[in-house]
C-alpha cells in the first residue's frame, strides 16, 4: 500500500474506515464520516466513521465484559498472547510501516526501522516481565500478617497522539493488557489507520474479543470516552491544553491518569564535548520526524567557545537534509501531518524571521515541484536566539531549531530550566563530573548525557511540570496499570473492648 498518485508505487486507496469494538468492525449509528488525508499531497486515503455515544458504550461495555476474564487469566497466558502479537507484527513490519508513512507523511527510511519497531519491543517487555511482578508480604508477630495484592484497575482508555500512531498505542496497550487491564483506545482523527491493523493483529494472536478496542473519531469522541463513568484509567499522548481538559474531566470520577504531553526540552553543549556527536544530535533532536516529536531538543545551548564553528556546521548539514516524498527510501524528511499544523508551524516560521534571530537556512514552504501539494516545510536554523522570543519558548513541533549561546555551567542550567515543561533534557560533556551535575540540575524527567531520544523499553519515559504525570514504559508503568490491595490476616484472637 503507497501512496495515491505516489511514482514510487502503484496508487491506492482505502474503503471506508470503521471502529473495532468487540473482536469486530462496527458500523457507526452517527451516520459522520470524517476525511483521512495523505500529508505528501493532500488527497483523500479515505472516509472514517465517527464513533458516537452508543458506539463508545459497546465499547466501554465491551472492554468490561472481557475484563472479568481477562484479568483473572494467567499471567503467563497473556504473556503468550502478547509475544504472538509482537511476532505477528514482527513480520508484517514492512506493510504497516508502508501504512504508517502514507497515514503520517513520515519517510519509509523511519517508519520502517522505528514506529512499529519499538512498538513491539515495548510488547515483548511488559510480556516478559509481567510474570514476575508479584506482590509483598509483611510478617506482623507474633500473630498476624499481612499481604500486599498488585491488581489490574479495569478498562483503560487510552488516546494516541498523531506523530507516533501505531507506536503509542503499542506503549499505552503492552503494559495495559499485560497487567490485566482491557483498553479502548482512540487513535488522533488525523492518523485512523494502524491503530485498527493493531488491534486485528491482536485478535490474530488470540486475544479474547473486547480487550482490546478501537474507537474512531475527534475531541467529542475522546471527551465521550474519557468522560465514561465505566473508564478506570486514562492515559494521553498529547498537548499540554488537551492535557489539561481529560485531568479535569477525569477528576470528576477520581479516575486514574497518565499524561504524556509537549516540551521545549534544551540540548546543552558544552566546549569539551565530542563536537560531531553533539552535532549530530542536535540535527536528530530537531528534524527527525520533521520535527514533529514531542521529546525533541529545539533549544539548542551551545558553549560560546565553540558556537559560531558549531552554528555554521548546523546550517550546512541541515540544508544537505533530503526533503522528499516519503515513500522514496532516500527520502530523509518528509511532509507535516496536515495543513492545520503546517499552517501553525509557517506562522512560527515567520515569527522566527521577524524575531531579529539569525536565519542561517530554512523556514521555507516548498511551493514548486513534485512537492508542492504537499505539506512540506524546509528544515530551519536560528542562531543567537534570546530566551524570550515566541518561537524559543512556545512547543513549535516542526522543523526549527533555536541555537542559543552561553557562557557558564551555571547559566546554561538556569536558561534550560526556564521553562513551563519538563519532558527532556540532554547534555554533552566529556567530563564525567559536569555531566551528572547538570544532569542531576536538569529539570526533565529524562536527562541523556551524551544521547538523545533513546528510549529503551525498559527506561521510563515521561515529564516534570507541565510535560505530564506519570511515566510509560520501565517497571514505573506497572504501577500506573495496577493499585495495590492489603490482606491483613489475624492468626489470634481480637481483644474485648465493648
Amino acid at each position: 500500500m503507497t501512496s495515491p498518485a505516489n511514482k514510487y508505487g502503484p496508487e491506492t486507496s482505502l474503503p471506508v474506515q470503521q471502529s473495532y469494538v468487540n473482536g469486530a468492525y462496527l458500523p457507526s449509528k452517527t451516520g459522520e464520516t470524517f476525511e483521512n488525508r495523505y500529508p505528501g499531497n493532500d488527497e483523500v486515503i479515505c472516509e472514517v466513521e465517527v464513533a458516537g455515544q452508543a458506539e463508545i458504550d459497546a465499547a466501554v461495555t465491551a472492554a468490561s465484559d472481557a475484563f472479568e476474564s481477562w484479568s483473572q487469566s494467567p499471567a503467563a497466558e497473556r504473556s503468550e498472547i502478547l509475544l504472538s502479537a509482537a511476532s505477528i507484527l514482527r513480520s508484517r513490519n514492512s506493510e504497516l510501516a508502508e501504512l504508517e508513512s502514507l497515514d503520517t507523511g513520515k519517510p519509509i527510511a523511519e517508519t520502517s526501522v522505528v514506529d512499529v519497531i519499538t512498538g513491539a519491543e515495548v510488547i515483548e517487555y511488559f510480556a516478559k516481565v509481567i510474570q514476575a511482578i508479584g506482590g509483598r508480604h509483611v510478617d506482623l508477630p507474633p500473630a498476624a500478617f499481612a499481604l500486599m495484592r498488585r491488581e489490574p484497575l479495569g478498562v483503560c482508555a487510552g488516546i494516541g497522539a498523531w506523530n507516533y500512531p501505531i507506536q503509542i498505542a503499542m506503549w499505552k496497550s503492552g503494559p495495559a493488557l499485560a497487567c490485566g487491564n482491557t483498553m479502548v483506545f482512540k487513535p488522533a482523527e488525523q492518523t485512523p489507520l494502524t491503530a485498527l491493523r493493531l488491534a486485528e493483529i491482536y485478535t490474530e494472536a488470540g486475544l479474547p474479543a473486547g480487550v482490546f478496542n478501537v474507537v474512531q473519531g475527534a475531541a467529542g469522541t475522546g471527551s465521550a470516552l474519557v468522560s465514561h463513568p465505566g473508564v478506570a484509567k486514562v492515559t494521553l499522548t498529547g498537548s499540554v491544553e488537551t492535557g489539561k481538559i481529560v485531568l479535569e474531566q477525569a477528576a470528576r470520577e477520581l479516575k486514574k491518569v497518565t499524561l504524556e504531553l509537549g516540551g521545549k526540552s534544551p540540548i546543552v553543549v558544552f566546549d569539551d564535548a565530542d563536537f560531531d556527536n553533539a552535532l549530530n544530535a542536535a540535527l536528530v533532536g530537531n528534524f527527525y520526524s520533521s520535527g514533529q516529536v514531542c521529546s525533541n531538543g529545539t533549544r539548542v545551548f551551545v558553549h560560546a567557545p565553540i558556537y559560531e564553528e558549531f552554528v555554521t556546521q548546523l546550517a550546512q548539514r541541515t540544508q544537505a537534509i533530503r526533503v522528499g516524498d516519503p515513500f522514496d527510501p532516500a527520502t530523509q524528511m518528509g511532509p507535516l501531518v496536515s495543513r492545520e499544523h503546517y499552517e501553525k508551524v509557517l506562522g512560527y516560521m515567520e515569527l522566527a524571521r521577524k524575531s531579529g534571530a539569525r536565519h542561517l537556512c530554512g523556514g521555507d514552504a516548498i511551493s514548486e515541484g513534485d512537492l508542492a501539494r504537499g505539506y512540506y516545510v524546509t528544515p530551519a536554523v536560528f542562531a543567537n536566539c534570546q530566551d524570550d522570543m515566541e518561537f524559543v519558548k512556545d512547543e513549535v513541533f516542526g522543523p526549527l531549531m533555536s541555537v542559543l549561546p552561553f557562557e557558564s555551567e551555571e547559566e546554561a542550567i538556569l536558561r534550560a530550566n526556564d521553562t513551563p515543561f519538563g519532558l527532556a533534557a540532554a547534555v554533552f560533556t566529556t567530563r564525567l563530573d559536569r555531566a551528572h551535575r547538570v544532569a542531576n540540575a536538569l529539570r526533565a524527567g529524562i536527562v541523556w548525557i551524551n544521547a538523545y531520544n533513546v528510549t529503551p523499553p525498559e527506561v521510563p519515559f515521561g515529564g516534570f511540570k507541565e510535560s505530564g504525570l506519570g511515566r510509560e514504559n520501565g517497571l514505573e508503568a506497572i504501577e500506573s496499570y495496577t493499585q495495590i490491595k492489603t490482606i491483613y490476616t489475624n492468626l489470634g484472637g481480637v481483644e474485648k473492648t465493648y
